[in-house]
């Protein structure tokens, strides 16, 4: 029997606990600044036992998972660090950035410690323990940097104790994961807030800004609505990588300006083709940086009941709808609900459904 320390007892930590319960034979100790956390944990089955002495169970454990936010990594990694003797646990993060953990992680190492940086590439639109589920990262892009003497063998190690993931291991260089998530994650995110920003301003003076911003504007700055604590850390851990993408973004916006100035419509299909077919070529059913939408677009008529029935439909054949939005702002319809998932599975699940009961639905509109 093996001990697993999981230090964060949230989404992430709790996700990753449940797949090491599938597949090791372990006894898994929680540990989280809020204890409610782990009373939670222990509830839903996600832990074994809550740590009364960190450092005991971190001097005793085979594995050390530490799901804090990457401020709270680098203490506890000091206070790994200082136990005396070495600790032998394989230890591994989630951290959203790795080149600042990843040099401390060199540090460890000239103790001894084996420390592997990770960073599982997926999410929940919800948040908490007791959302956790051990499919969470099925076929998700689960990232490792490992520090410059790390073995193939810990390396396999690691993969080993994570192989109820099901997820697809990429091992980079801290700085190359830092660029690539700066790019498709960390730099978007910025983007989403400064248009949600740019909307605020003039929405002061135009009420009808909110409204209209409900459907397409919604959807493309849903990110915005992220961790503004999470967020902050995570631009401030790699804000080199970020200033160099956002002054590339000046000088892109500077050439879009250039291009609305002269009102050259060669020039605007030009640069809108070159992003459309682009973005066209994304995988569509791959996992990225960000999570994607489950939403499912369901038109229907406005009468009495015909939301219920939607929901009851669905109800009865055990798909969970975790949000209703009905959109208003629709020409020449009655009216369109979006459903929003936990996965694909279940927005395609509940597509075939109802197009059974002959709804027009759509994935995207």
């Amino acid at each position: 029997m093996k001990n697993v320390l999981l230090i964060g007892a949230g989404l992430i930590g709790g996700s990753i606990a449940l797949t090491i319960k599938n597949e090791h034979e372990a006894i898994i100790s929680g540990y989280d600044v809020h204890a409610a956390n782990c009373e939670t944990a222990i509830m839903l089955g996600v832990i074994d036992r809550v740590t009364s002495d960190l450092e005991k169970d971190a001097a005793e454990a085979d594995l050390i998972i530490i799901a804090t936010p990457v401020e709270a990594t680098l203490k506890v990694m000091d206070m790994l660090a200082s136990i005396q003797p070495a600790i032998k646990a394989l230890v591994m993060d989630v951290g959203s950035t790795k080149n600042t953990i990843m040099k401390k992680a060199e540090e460890l190492a000239k103790n001894g410690i084996v420390f592997i940086g990770g960073h599982p590439m997926a999410g929940s639109h919800k948040t908490g323990v007791e959302s956790s589920k051990p499919h969470l990262f099925e076929n998700a892009f689960y990232i490792l940097t490992p520090n410059s003497i790390t073995s193939e063998t810990e390396i396999e190690e690691a993969k080993n104790w994570l192989k109820g993931t099901h997820a697809k291991f990429l091992v980079v260089e801290p700085n190359e994961h830092d660029f690539l998530t700066g790019i498709v994650s960390h730099f978007p995110h910025l983007i989403a807030s400064s248009l949600v920003r740019l909307a605020q301003n003039h929405a002061k003076d135009n009420p009808l800004i909110q409204q209209l911003a409900a459907g397409g504007f919604r959807d493309i700055t849903r990110i915005a609505s992220s961790s503004p604590k999470m967020w902050s850390d995570i631009v401030s851990q790699n804000k080199t990588n970020l200033l160099a993408l956002l002054n590339e973004w000046k000088e892109e916006m500077e050439q879009v300006i250039m291009f609305v100035e002269k009102g050259d419509r060669s020039q605007l299909y030009d640069y809108f083709n070159g992003a459309k077919s682009f973005r066209d070529e994304l995988p569509v059913r791959s996992k990225g940086a960000i999570q994607p939408f489950s939403d499912l677009y369901v038109d229907i008529k406005d009468t009495v009941g015909a939301l219920s029935k939607v929901t009851t439909l669905l109800g009865n054949s055990r798909i969970s709808i975790i949000n209703i939005t009905i959109l208003e702002v629709r020409e020449g319809l009655n009216g369109v609900l979006r459903l929003s998932f936990q996965n694909e599975d279940d927005r395609d699940k509940a597509q075939e459904l109802l197009q059974k009961e002959n709804y027009l639905t759509q994935i995207t509109l």
